[in-house]
């Protein structure tokens, strides 16, 4: 450990302010929590803060949808993320919103500045754009049938059966997902951050900055071209408007990561810091972003050439996480393995899956998996069956033999040593973020404490008359090497820690304190800590899991309704060339008889007279005509259809009729002046 406090700003990616948080969002703030807790056990300055990203298109049709205004949403979502958030522990300096005063003079510094150094272009595109509405449409707003394989009822800019991607407007049957409305194109003028004029200096950056894995997957984005970042969107937008251009908006991928600078410029007021130490472009403190792979294109290209070109310092690192499986499968709501984060504690301790990411994450970009079983039996085995009961199998003895005093010396002077010595090591596994190596060190001191104890068998002893003193010397060791494996576990198991501290008796656990054990000192009766993870609990919570996502989708408002056309209904089919239409004879037709078939639901039996030939015929038309309705028409029947052996007959061609069915049928009816027998060509 340096002599030198660090003085560190770390940040999570702001979650989206029109839903829930789950576990797939809990990675990355569990993760990024454990880090923040553990550099200020170790005596550092470190600051966490964090915002909701409140702007955009999706928040401002979803507060239309429930009738509410968008600030009564976004403030109703922030309650309940910040609710959540508190329930797993994840202990923020600040949380704040983009939408704040903070937020919109930093988005308009930033954009100025940008402006004024000669980054921002502008550039007249063509958008689809709702009629009915008067509102562009983002991509995901249009909905319609892929061009490629037809596939029905896809979003945006690429289908999800065969992989094809495409303009939203190139999609047959367009629609807009807001109004029904079929989608036009229409031009209009947005702004765009030239990120290419930053090539050299992010490439530079990024070799220093980002996990190797991702600059790989960065060297091709450099490889094909730095694109131009567009920051701005049309009215009517849910937003900031950019200074100096009416009716225009700062898209939210712009004002979003200024809700990192917004949140500390907050919290730096309330609490009496300078804002620039940490911002200028000079500074010395640390600033690290915790970010998931799917965004860290934005936040490892654009928002550091960003705060280049504005004037302002740059991350020291990104630190880019993988995504969350269950069960080794994507998260299903079918399932119910899409679980929110407040359906999982209405059932199970948060601390568990604080616990169960930490022993499942590294420093890489991998995917992790929350196996259910494997999750039970981990978390059983090492913090209830190992650590847990350290304590408990010594703290009685102290408690009843000695009231409460522990000895004066620790008589495996060695074991406690190499447990201390063993530091160093969990130190540098927890500052790389390598947690899952952390937590195998810890209870490898674990298995040790407990051997040490199996060994000495203090029940034994207790039963012993003059075996006082080892009793009390054994059960001392123990509690020391407890008290050294929750001081590691602090940052993983924050409650468990705290609880942890009222029974030793202390006022907590900074990272060097253990140096100095615990002797001549008195501890306080044991509670149990915690408690085995119930399988029945499990399966109760994926249970309400289906149920809670059951409800969402009910409660959720429909998307419009939309009327197809009937050609849309039914395309029009493969093309066929004129020598194929004219072996289909099609003759006008009198209706001299109809009448109904006995034992058939659907048809009529029609007799039909061509001018000097009759045909029988069966034809599906009951559900829309009686026989009298029929009998003395004219209609049109495929005369050159070869008979058919039907159950009630043979049938020996058949009439036109349009329409889908049932009621909706209209047999083909001549104009007056044509006679049967008569060819349609």
């Amino acid at each position: 450990m340096t002599d030198k406090q660090r003085k560190i700003l770390v940040t999570s990616a702001l979650p989206y302010a029109n839903g829930p948080i789950h576990l797939g969002h809990l990675v990355e703030y569990i993760q990024t929590d454990i880090w923040v807790r553990f550099q200020n056990q170790r005596g550092n300055q470190c600051t966490y803060v964090c915002a909701d990203d409140a702007h955009g298109t999706p928040i401002m049709l979803k507060a239309d949808q429930m009738g509410v205004t968008p600030e009564a949403l976004i403030n109703q979502v922030s309650q309940e993320h910040q609710r959540d958030f508190s329930g797993f522990m994840v202990g923020f300096d600040n949380y704040y919103s983009t939408h704040s005063d903070e937020n919109k003079h930093f988005a308009s510094l930033v954009y100025t500045r940008l402006r004024d150094g000669g980054h921002i272009a502008k550039k007249t595109i063509t958008q689809a754009y709702d009629p009915e509405k008067e509102m562009f449409l983002p991509d995901r707003f249009v909905k319609g049938d892929c061009p490629k394989c037809g596939a029905q009822d896809q979003y945006g800019d690429s289908c999800e059966v065969c992989g094809a991607t495409y303009s939203p407007v190139e999609m047959k049957n367009a629609y807009s997902a807001v109004s029904g409305a079929k989608p036009i194109e229409k031009e209009s003028e947005h702004f765009f951050f030239k990120l290419g004029d930053f090539e050299e200096f992010l490439r530079n950056w990024v070799d220093s900055c980002v996990q190797e894995q991702m600059i790989h997957k960065l060297n091709e984005w450099f490889e094909s071209g730095l694109q131009n970042w567009d920051i701005s969107r049309d009215s009517p937008y849910w937003g900031f408007e950019i200074p100096d251009a009416p009716g225009k908006y700062f898209y939210v991928w712009l004002d979003a990561p200024i809700g990192y600078m917004a949140s500390f410029k907050n919290w730096c007021d309330k609490n009496d810091v300078d804002f620039d130490e940490y911002w200028n472009e000079s500074s010395d403190t640390e600033l690290y972003h915790f970010i998931g792979k799917d965004i860290a294109y934005f936040h490892t290209l654009f928002w550091p050439a960003m705060l280049e070109g504005a004037g302002f310092r740059k991350p020291t690192k990104v630190f880019c996480h993988g995504f969350l499986t269950v069960n080794g499968q994507k998260m299903s709501k079918s399932r119910g393995t899409f679980i929110m984060a407040e359906t999982y504690l209405q059932h199970l301790r948060p601390e568990y899956l604080r616990y169960y990411f930490a022993a499942k994450l590294g420093s890489g970009i991998d995917d992790i998996d929350l196996s259910m079983d494997d999750f039970r039996m981990r978390v059983n085995a090492d913090l209830v069956n190992k650590v847990v009961n350290i304590a408990s199998r010594c703290a009685g003895f102290i408690k009843k033999k000695f009231d409460g005093q522990l000895g004066g010396t620790l008589v495996e002077q060695p074991l406690y040593d190499e447990a201390i010595a063993s530091g160093e090591l969990i130190a540098n596994a927890y500052e790389a973020r390598e947690y899952g190596k952390a937590m195998r060190e810890i209870m490898h001191i674990a298995d040790k404490a407990n051997q040490y104890i199996d060994a000495a068998e203090p029940w034994v002893l207790a039963k012993q008359e003059g075996k006082e003193q080892e009793v009390q010397d054994c059960c001392t060791m123990g509690i020391n090497l407890f008290r050294v494996i929750i001081s590691y576990l602090a940052p993983v198991l924050p409650q468990v820690a705290e609880d942890a501290a009222g029974f030793l008796n202390i006022d907590g656990f900074a990272w060097d304190a253990i140096q100095q054990p615990l002797l001549d000192h008195k501890i306080n009766k044991f509670k149990p800590l915690m408690q085995r993870v119930d399988e029945d609990k499990v399966n109760a919570m994926i249970e309400d899991s289906k149920a809670t996502l059951a409800a969402i989708a009910a409660a959720t408002p429909a998307a419009p309704t939309v009327e197809k056309s009937e050609l849309e209904k039914n395309p029009v089919a493969e093309q066929i060339n004129f020598d194929d239409f004219a072996k289909v004879d099609l003759r006008v037709a009198l209706i001299a008889k109809a009448e109904h078939v006995k034992g058939a639901d659907k048809l009529l039996q029609l007799t039909l007279d061509l001018g000097g030939e009759t045909r029988n015929v069966f034809a599906g038309i009951k559900s829309a005509y009686s026989p009298e309705e029929l009998e003395g028409k004219l209609t049109v029947m495929v005369a050159n259809l070869a008979p058919r052996k039907m159950k009630f007959g043979m049938s020996e061609g058949m009439v036109l009729a349009a329409g889908p069915g049932g009621k909706d049928l209209w047999i083909l009816e001549p104009h007056e002046g044509a006679q049967p027998g008569m060819r349609i060509m």
